[in-house]
């Protein structure tokens, strides 16, 4: 599987889970770290998964 890199709209890359903060308990929202937009589940949960080597 290809990493998966996704373009906030404040500029920030989010690469990894530690680009993310999450929201929630049940069923979370992830937000970006730098500036709190959403992130789309799908490409959360490819980012989240992913550590930084």
């Amino acid at each position: 599987m290809a990493p998966v890199d996704y373009r906030c709209p404040c500029g920030a890359t989010l690469r990894f889970k530690q680009d993310l903060t999450k929201e929630g308990a049940i069923r979370p929202t992830w937000k970006c770290k730098d500036c709190g937009t959403p992130v789309p589940g799908q490409t959360a949960e490819q980012i989240r998964h992913q550590h930084p080597s």
